[in-house]
């Protein structure tokens, strides 16, 4: 089956290592390396649709001077996320196209299953973090889930040989 909305299987390769390193920059973004804040390190002038807000003065198309370390984390953690679950194994048939459907709408499912629970019983800041977490967490759940169910694949066809 030719599934045209799948990235080239060598981008998986190219996930897993934008994922490592998203993930590493994600543990040292609060380290301080010679006094200064490797978050702060970044600091450039950039474009904003919006900036501000809440407590400050909002300000919307305009330019800021923003720490680009952790858009750049988040970049990469979600292009590798993507790379990682949306690339075509090497032998992509049917039965895996819907092992990846299945895990995919598993995830979705599970994801919002949790989402559903933290917005009952989780409040104020707490909820904040939840939502930021529940960017990366369809794309995680549905990665373990599709390459747990691979696995299994692989191994019950070892098992028959």
């Amino acid at each position: 089956m030719k599934t045209q909305f799948l990235f080239p299987n060598r981008c998986k390769t190219i996930g897993w290592i934008f994922l490592a390193i998203g993930i590493i920059g994600l543990l040292l973004m609060n380290r301080t390396v010679g006094g200064i804040k490797l978050d702060d390190s970044v600091r450039i002038t950039t474009f904003a649709i919006a900036d501000g807000g809440l407590m400050g003065s909002a300000s919307y198309f305009s330019f800021v001077k923003n720490s680009m370390y952790d858009e750049f984390v988040l970049a990469l953690m979600i292009l590798g996320g993507l790379f990682v679950g949306f690339s075509r194994c090497k032998n992509e048939d049917e039965f895996i196209s819907q092992i990846r459907y299945e895990s995919l709408v598993w995830a979705v499912y599970f994801n919002f299953g949790l989402l559903l629970l933290s917005t009952l019983f989780i409040y104020g800041t707490y909820y904040m973090s939840v939502v930021l977490h529940n960017i990366f967490s369809l794309l995680i759940f549905f990665i373990i889930r599709f390459h747990i169910k691979l696995y299994q694949l692989q191994k019950s066809m070892r098992d028959d040989e």
